[in-house]
C-alpha cells in the first residue's frame, strides 16, 4: 500500500547567501513631487521602503482614502495605504502608455543594465525588504528572505535575457522575395499580484514586461501592498524611467472595480493575473472584450505521490520542503474533512500562539469528496490518501480540473518516466520537493493557467511576432 499527499503547490526556494546590505539612501536628483509621506509603521521597518502612496509616473501619488494593512500575525496595524480607485488605475495606464512610446525604443542593453541595477539595489537592501514581507504577509523571516533572493534573482536572469531577444530570416520558395519574423513589445502590461508571494510574483513578471521593452502597471494584493511600494522605491532609484513601472494599490473593496478597469481598458495589451481560478476566469472574460493578451497563473492541487520503491525518509523531507511553508485559510477544510470521516493524525486546530496560527495537521483515511481533496487550503495540512496500484494513483492525480505541480518519489526508472510524462501538470518534481529556479518555465495546464513564467520562454509572454516580407530583391 502506497500513499498520495495532496498537497498545495508552494514551490519552496533554494538560494546561496548573498553580501551584507547597504542602507539605501534617498535619491536626490530626482523631484519627489507629490509626496504625502513614508509610513509610520512598527519599528525596524526601513522608513525609506515602507511606502503609503501609489507610485504613478515616477511620482508619489495619495488618493482620496486610505486603508489600514495589518501584521497578520500580531494585528498590528502596519500603515494606512492610499486607496486607488478607477481615475487613478486610468492615470496610471495613462502615464505606462506614455512611457511605452519612448521606452520600447530604448536598446536592449540600456534596458538590462537598468534592470540589473534594480537588482543591485534590491541585494543591498534585501533585509529591510524581507522584514517588509515578513510584517506583511505574516511568513516567517526566514521564508521572507528566501522569497527576497528568489525576487532579486529574476531581475538578474531578466537583465541578460534583455539582450537575447531574437528574430528569424525565412528563405521563402520565391528567390526574390525574404522573410523577416521581428520580435516586438506588447504595449502596457497590467500585472495583478496575489498575497502569498508578493515581492516574487512583482519581479517575475515586471522583469520580463520591462526587459522586452513594455511597461507595467501593478495592482498588488490588498493585503500586502507594501512589497510593491518598496520595489517602486528602488526601481526609482535604479534610474527606471517614470512610467515604466507604476503600482496602484486599493483596498479589497475596490479591487474588483480595478482590475476590471485595467483589463477593459483600451490602452492596456497584455494581462498577467496570479491568483484564484475562479477570479482569472473573470479577467478572461473582461480582457476577451478587447482580445488582450494574458497569462494566467491560477490553483492548484499539486498530488505528492509516494510509490512502494520510494527512499522514504527522501520523500518526508520533501514533504516537509515543499508543505509546511507559508499558510493561510486553513480550519474549514479540516472541519469538512473530519466530518466526513477522516482522522486527525496530528494537529487539527488552532495553535496556541495565536488565533491566526493552525497547528500543522496530518489528515488519514481521506476521500475525494473532502474539502481537502478538491480545494486549494493554503495551510499546514497533508491530507493522506491511499492507494494500490500506479494507475489508481495516476489517476487521483489527474481527476481534478487544475494541473499546477506535481510531485513524486520512486526507485523505479521505468515508473519514473511513466509517471512524469501522465501527470497532467505543468512542473513535476521527481524525488525532489524543491523545483521552482528563475532558469525554469513555471506555470501549470488544464485550469491551473495560460502561459508560463521565468526562463527563457517567460520574456516571449510580453513579445508580439511580426513577419516582414520583402519582395523584388
Amino acid at each position: 500500500m502506497a500513499t498520495c499527499f495532496r498537497l498545495r503547490s508552494c514551490l519552496a526556494l533554494h538560494l546561496p547567501r548573498t553580501p551584507p546590505s547597504r542602507v539605501l539612501r534617498p535619491r536626490a536628483d530626482y523631484p519627489m513631487a507629490r509626496i504625502r509621506g513614508y509610513a509610520r509603521g512598527p519599528a525596524g521597518l526601513s522608513s525609506a521602503l515602507l511606502r503609503t502612496d501609489g507610485f504613478v509616473g515616477g511620482s508619489w501619488l495619495s488618493a482620496a482614502a486610505t486603508f489600514p494593512v495589518h501584521d497578520p500575525a500580531s494585528g498590528a496595524e502596519l500603515g494606512l495605504v492610499a486607496d486607488c480607485g478607477v481615475p487613478e488605475a486610468r492615470a496610471a495606464v495613462r502615464a505606462a502608455y506614455e512611457a511605452f512610446c519612448s521606452w520600447r525604443g530604448v536598446s536592449a542593453k540600456e534596458r538590462s543594465s537598468l534592470l540589473r541595477k534594480w537588482y543591485d539595489l534590491m541585494m543591498q537592501n534585501k533585509d529591510d525588504l524581507a522584514k517588509i514581507i515578513t510584517a506583511e504577509s505574516g511568513k516567517p523571516l526566514k521564508e521572507a528572505e528566501g522569497e527576497i533572493l528568489y525576487s532579486a534573482n529574476f531581475l538578474e536572469w531578466f537583465s541578460e535575457e534583455a539582450r537575447r531577444v531574437y528574430g528569424d530570416i525565412i528563405y521563402t520558395p520565391a528567390k526574390e522575395k525574404r522573410a523577416l519574423v521581428l520580435k516586438q513589445p506588447l504595449g502596457v502590461a497590467a500585472v495583478i499580484t496575489p498575497w502569498n508571494f508578493p515581492s516574487a510574483m512583482i519581479t517575475r513578471k515586471v522583469g520580463a514586461a520591462l526587459a522586452a521593452g513594455c511597461t507595467v502597471v501593478v495592482k498588488p494584493a490588498e493585503d500586502t501592498p507594501f512589497s510593491a511600494l518598496a520595489l517602486a522605491a528602488l526601481a526609482d532609484q535604479a534610474g527606471i524611467p517614470p512610467g515604466v513601472y507604476n503600482v496602484i494599490p486599493c483596498s479589497q473593496k475596490k479591487a474588483k472595480e480595478v482590475g476590471e478597469a485595467l483589463c477593459t481598458d483600451p490602452l492596456v495589451s497584455k494581462i498577467s493575473f496570479t491568483g484564484s481560478t475562479a477570479t482569472g476566469k473573470v479577467l478572461l472574460r473582461h480582457a476577451a472584450n478587447s482580445v488582450k493578451r494574458v497569462s494566467m497563473e491560477l490553483g492548484g492541487l499539486a498530488p505528492f505521490i509516494v510509490f512502494d520503491s520510494a527512499n522514504v525518509d527522501q520523500a518526508v523531507a520533501g514533504a516537509m520542503a515543499s508543505k509546511f511553508r507559508n499558510s493561510g485559510q486553513v480550519e474549514e477544510h479540516v472541519s469538512d474533512a473530519i466530518s466526513k470521516g477522516a482522522t486527525v493524525v496530528t494537529g487539527g486546530k488552532r495553535h496556541q500562539v495565536g488565533k491566526n496560527f493552525f497547528e500543522p495537521t496530518l489528515l488519514s483515511n481521506v476521500t475525494r469528496d473532502m474539502l481537502c481533496s478538491q480545494e486549494e487550503t493554503f495551510g499546514p495540512v497533508a491530507p493522506v490518501i491511499k492507494f494500490d496500484t500506479e494507475e489508481e494513483a495516476v489517476a487521483i492525480a489527474n481527476v481534478a480540473d487544475v494541473g499546477l505541480a506535481g510531485y513524486f518519489y520512486s526507485q523505479d526508472p521505468a515508473q519514473i518516466w511513466r509517471v512524469a510524462e501522465r501527470l497532467e501538470v505543468g512542473m513535476v518534481g521527481v524525488n525532489e520537493g524543491l523545483i521552482s529556479s528563475v532558469e525554469c518555465p513555471f506555470g501549470g495546464v488544464k485550469q491551473s493557467g495560460l502561459g508560463r513564467e521565468g526562463s527563457k520562454y517567460g520574456i516571449d509572454e510580453y513579445l508580439e511576432l511580426k513577419y516582414v516580407c520583402f519582395g523584388g530583391l
